[in-house]
């Protein structure tokens, strides 16, 4: 789950990383992002998390990685596992 704020960002972050457009549908922000979703400010990182826990049972995934920006030029990235019951 990438922090897309702004549309623009996810495409900077996707080309960086090297990831392609089937990528991008199928492995990022797959059931919309914060433009979409909403982006409540002070708790973005909440809904990000909540998402993309959703989603780690969803698909029954390992892992996952939550991507955020922070005001200033910051960053942080984090990466949850899912414990199978």
């Amino acid at each position: 789950e990438l922090n897309e704020a702004f549309a623009a960002q996810v495409l900077a972050c996707t080309r960086e990383l090297g990831l392609g457009e089937k990528d991008h549908e199928q492995r990022i922000n797959v059931n919309g992002s914060g433009i979409s979703l909403g982006h409540p400010v002070g708790a973005t990182g909440a809904r990000i998390l909540a998402t993309l826990t959703r989603e780690l049972h969803r698909r029954e995934a390992r892992y996952g990685l939550e991507t955020m920006c922070i005001g200033g030029g910051q960053g942080l990235a984090a990466v949850f596992e899912r414990i199978a019951d």
